[in-house]
């Protein structure tokens, strides 16, 4: 094979001016502009206004009330994916919006521009815009620029007024302060945007003004790479919603085009298009003939220029490749550089979780992959943290298992150390459970069996299947994290031990973990095993069940309610009510069952983590529980002065539960 500076140059000339000459005409000769009363589809509340000064028509996307939503699409679908390439076309976007208010302490959601492959996914009164909520095992896709006028702390909003870029979530990938340009969403004011996407640079650009001329700088600029999460055919168009709050939003003057050469695509370009589109048109003409003859007089220095510029970035292109080849085959060593680069410099708008050893942030690796990155707190020259060392050292064992989050790479460069793992969108099982006050996304009895079928399997590949035994110390619900299709991810090893296999000793230590979850004889031994990790797994059985925090105001335990239930013949009483009934009776008892055994007080009665993923797969009979709770009896344990100290402590607030990042030894939250 040649290499690409022995390739004749002619050829490419002949090649650059056929595409050249397409996209000349393909830029100029089809633009798309919609026509809001004939060629849009309303969904929800919306409907068509007529401005009676223009004689032209406006969308009124909700009605001033509580709850109301609204869509409008157009009518056809784009096409935004060439399956044969797959790569993305370009496209450009303008539009107007206003968002009026009845109450300016009591705001609506704000207006969304949305590209979805699926305008059935809605809801009458849904939340969030008004955007999408993808099923389990969905492959459908959406991609919004979210004009944000509530601040929802659930969803990683920075404030009340900002710009956002969501895909396939509610939870922005990046978003900035609308304030920044002076521009305040909730005022009733016009406001004019404009969206551009460039494929041949992965990025879009977003511009808000209150005057008709767009500014110099975007408000937002994103590297993200849209051929990952588009479909062939996508529909484009607004959402918008009001939730507890009441406004009206209006779109006005919209315009959408796409490109599938980008190269056409600059922004003077762009005004040239729009002003010739304006003119008479015979002098559309001249200017469409003036505009090709300088093109083809300019063609062989932009040729050269572009030739060149290919050789001098070939050696950084393959260098590029060869890192992005080194993410699939394992853990890679990062530097720092590229760390802040993912991050933004660790920028606090990038901050997806907090704990009391780490920050968690969502960046962008190279470009294109999005990455939870995990940043140790208090390291000094020559003291590393111990969860960082004991984390690293744990995932360097080449983990892999598709219920394990998987470790992408680390570094630990100028006083910081650094994990990053991949990203998981729907957050943290906790999250889920307790924080999310949304009916809609509250969980079914097939995914919370599913998600202990997980967890199970995980454990049990950690105790038995991994070349080294792992004791994971703090299994719990904040550290199992969903990803799109709700399939859960064991997380954050800071705790945890590793033991050789023929290893039988063990050494009291400070007991690591979380009040609620712990096994009573690690807590007054300090001794880990694998069954005070099934003891762990039990509790997190009955708190998916019931929907349950494991410690309520800080005294009742989950387990001893569940064990009453069980002694009075009122087991399934314990079923999440926000199920509403609909669920299998058959299978929430045996998951009931399966846990409370799990949570045995004699480590001797619990089963093995095979045993306990056998039954709830009705591959195994559970064993018959005892009428009563069984009572602990411990004789000669040895309490580390650490541990009876711990022990006395109260319990914290439970709200605070870091995505991946829960304190170590003997945290109480």
């Amino acid at each position: 094979m040649q290499s690409s500076s022995s390739k004749p140059m002619f050829p490419n000339v002949i090649i650059f001016i056929l595409i050249f000459t397409f996209i000349f005409k393909l830029t100029f000769s089809f633009p798309t502009q919609t026509t809001l009363n004939t060629n849009t589809t309303l969904f929800g509340d919306a409907y068509f206004a007529i401005n009676n000064t223009s004689n032209t028509s406006f969308i009124i996307l909700t009605h001033q009330k509580q709850f109301s939503a609204g869509r409008a699409f157009y009518n056809n679908p784009f096409k935004f994916l060439d399956p044969l390439t797959n790569s993305s076309v370009s496209f450009s976007s303008r539009f107007s919006f206003m968002i009026t208010p009845s109450s300016t302490s009591n705001h609506a959601d704000g207006i969304a521009f949305l590209i979805t492959s699926n305008t059935g996914l809605f809801s009458p009164k849904f939340g969030h815009l008004g955007m999408p909520k993808l099923s389990l095992n969905s492959h459908d896709r959406f991609f919004a620029v979210e004009f944000d006028t509530k601040f929802d702390t659930l969803n990683g909003d920075i404030n009340g007024n900002h710009v956002g870029i969501d895909v396939n979530s509610y939870t922005s990938l990046v978003s900035v302060d609308g304030f920044s340009s002076g521009v305040d969403f909730s005022d009733g004011k016009r406001i004019n945007v404009w969206i551009q996407y460039r494929d041949s640079v992965k990025k879009i650009k977003v511009w808000v003004s209150y005057f008709p001329n767009k500014p110099l700088n975007p408000i937002l600029s994103a590297e993200i790479d849209l051929s990952k999460y588009v479909k062939e055919s996508m529909y484009v168009g607004f959402s918008a919603s009001n939730g507890d709050g009441s406004a009206l939003h209006v779109i006005d003057q919209w315009e959408f085009k796409t490109f599938e050469f980008d190269y056409a695509f600059v922004d003077k370009e762009e005004e040239v298009s729009n002003n010739v589109r304006s003119k008479k048109g015979n002098k559309k003409q001249l200017i469409t003939l003036f505009g090709v003859t300088i093109s083809f007089n300019l063609l062989l220095v932009i040729v050269v220029i572009c030739y060149w510029w290919r050789l001098r970035n070939d050696k950084v292109s393959k260098l590029d490749k060869g890192r992005r080849i080194e993410l699939d085959k394992g853990p890679v060593k990062l530097s720092l550089v590229e760390i802040e680069v993912a991050t933004s410099s660790f920028s606090k708008s990038r901050i997806i979780g907090q704990g009391a050893s780490a920050t968690v942030y969502k960046g962008i690796l190279f470009d294109e992959q999005v990455v939870a990155v995990k940043r140790f707190n208090n390291i000094s020259r020559g003291n590393l943290d111990k969860p960082f060392t004991t984390e690293f050292a744990t995932m360097a064992q080449r983990l892999k298992h598709e219920n394990l989050v998987q470790l992408l790479g680390w570094c630990c460069e100028n006083k910081e150390c650094v994990l990053v793992y991949e990203f998981l969108p729907n957050g943290s099982l906790d999250q889920i459970l307790h924080k999310n006050s949304d009916a809609l996304c509250v969980l079914t009895g097939e995914q919370r069996l599913n998600i202990v079928l997980g967890i199970a399997s995980c454990l049990r590949y950690l105790h038995e299947e991994c070349n080294k035994k792992i004791i994971h110390r703090d299994v719990k619900t904040c550290n199992v994290m969903l990803d799109s299709d709700f399939t859960p991810k064991l997380g954050d090893f800071g705790s945890a031990e590793v033991y050789d296999r023929d290893s039988r000793a063990r050494k009291p230590t400070i007991p690591a973990g979380t009040m609620g979850y712990l096994a009573p004889e690690y807590v007054y031994s300090g001794v880990p095993t694998v069954k005070s990790d099934v003891y762990s797994f039990g509790v997190v059985v009955l708190e998916v069940v019931s929907g349950r925090r494991p410690v309520v105001d800080n005294r009742d335990l989950l387990v001893d309610w569940v064990w009453s239930l069980w002694e009075n013949g009122k087991l399934i009483e314990a079923v999440d009510e926000r199920m509403m009934g609909k669920y299998s009776s058959a299978d929430m008892e045996r998951m009931l069952k399966v846990g409370l055994c799990c949570v045995h007080s004699d480590k001797k009665k619990r089963p093995t983590m095979k045993e306990a993923a056998m039954m709830l797969k009705e591959e195994l009979q559970v064993p018959v529980l005892p009428a009563k709770k069984p009572i602990m009896k411990i004789q000669g344990a040895i309490v580390p002065r650490a541990s009876r100290k711990s022990l006395s402590t109260r319990v914290d607030d439970l709200d605070e539960c870091p995505w991946s990042t829960p304190r170590t030894h003997f945290s109480e939250v």
